[in-house]
């Protein structure tokens, strides 16, 4: 590390807060080894003193001690499409558009067969449902992040294929500061998923509610004119749940997939995939958090099978190529455990990401009458 002026400020800053018994400088770095057994708050005032000052600090224990390690702190430069104000916006216009044009021409779809509603009104409540799940889960990492004294850029959502496809593959959100000790790596984390399932399962009520229902009869009429279109997606159990609560679950007759419903199901679609235990998706977050590096590593290529089994092969060789690239964030403080608490909230995580999973009909119809 060459010579800085604020050196001896940070070694007295390191002193005033840390029991130091040992002290060492490298080309590269300051090493301190720390005697403190409360160092978990400690060592996070110093990260955000340290980070204001342009340095950036690491816990570390090596053959059965602490260590503090001091580095000058470089900024990861944004890319330039990404550091300008319009970025977010523009794309939420995009994808504003893209949602508008997918829910008109699902609701005109869904109009030849039984009327649902005019479809430029139906495709703003789709619209509305469908960016009210993706906008809260967003919101829900923005609100854990600023808890902690962490700076986000606004969401980046993405386009997806309108008609064709889905019209969003989702958002995104960035972190602008470091991500200092396990529980703020996981709270963020946990937020977002949780906040845009509540969401959905409104919207997944009120879609069951409101979808209209055929009877076989006339179901299979429309099945042989290829009218209807059998649904072989899969079919996450809060939405059969939601569906039962209105006596539209088992079989005898044929509920139909309004937008409002495919809304639900992509925003369960989403919350299922995020709480993978893989990669850097927030399941993948909060597994790491709780589980290390190595048996994060294993969690994410047991994702990538469930996926397979569901049939979303493209999702596993996403995560596989960008898991290989950058596999998962470390915390500075990757030493402090998880708390008690946490770790029963990922068991309900767990329970989450079941009830969201988009399961086969054939199982679906195992559980049903």
């Amino acid at each position: 590390m060459e010579d800085d002026p604020s050196q001896d400020d940070i070694i007295s800053i390191v002193n005033s807060i840390f029991q130091v018994s040992d002290y060492n400088k490298t080309e590269f770095s300051l090493e301190f080894r720390i005697e403190d057994v409360d160092f978990k708050s400690k060592f996070e005032g110093l990260a955000r003193k340290l980070e204001d000052m342009r340095y950036v600090c690491k816990l570390e224990k090596m053959e059965g001690s602490l260590y503090v390690i001091i580095q000058k702190f470089s900024p990861k430069k944004q890319r330039r499409w990404m550091s300008t104000a319009w970025t977010p916006r523009l794309l939420f216009a995009i994808v504003i558009s893209f949602v508008m044009i997918d829910g008109y021409y699902r609701t005109s779809g869904t109009n030849s067969i039984v009327e649902i509603g005019d479809p430029l009104e139906m495709a703003a409540v789709y619209t509305l449902s469908l960016l009210g799940i993706l906008g809260v889960h967003e919101l829900g990492h923005i609100v854990a992040a600023k808890a902690h004294g962490l700076k986000t850029t606004w969401p980046y959502f993405i386009p997806g294929l309108p008609v064709i496809g889905i019209p969003t593959f989702g958002a995104f959100i960035q972190s602008k500061g470091l991500t200092i000790n396990r529980e703020i790596l996981f709270d963020v984390a946990i937020a977002g998923p949780i906040a845009g399932l509540v969401i959905a399962i409104i919207v997944s009520i009120f879609g069951a509610y409101t979808a209209p229902v055929l009877d076989s009869e006339m179901a299979a009429g429309l099945f042989e004119d290829d009218r209807l279109m059998e649904w072989n997606q899969g079919e996450p159990l809060l939405m059969t749940a939601s569906l039962a609560m209105f006596g539209k679950g088992g079989s005898g007759y044929e509920v139909i997939m309004t937008p409002v419903m495919f809304a639900a199901w992509i925003g369960f679609l989403i919350t299922f995939l995020n709480l993978l235990p893989a990669w850097q998706l927030d399941g993948g977050h909060m597994a790491r958090t709780l589980l290390g590096v190595k048996l994060h590593r294993y969690a994410t290529y047991g994702s990538m099978a469930i996926l397979v089994l569901l049939n979303y092969w493209l999702m596993a060789i996403l995560i596989l190529i960008l898991s290989s690239k950058n596999p998962s964030a470390s915390p500075l403080d990757d030493v402090s455990p998880l708390s008690r608490n946490r770790k029963l909230a990922y068991i309900g995580i767990i329970v989450l990401a079941v009830l969201c999973a988009p399961l086969p009909s054939d199982f679906m119809s195992g559980l049903l009458p």
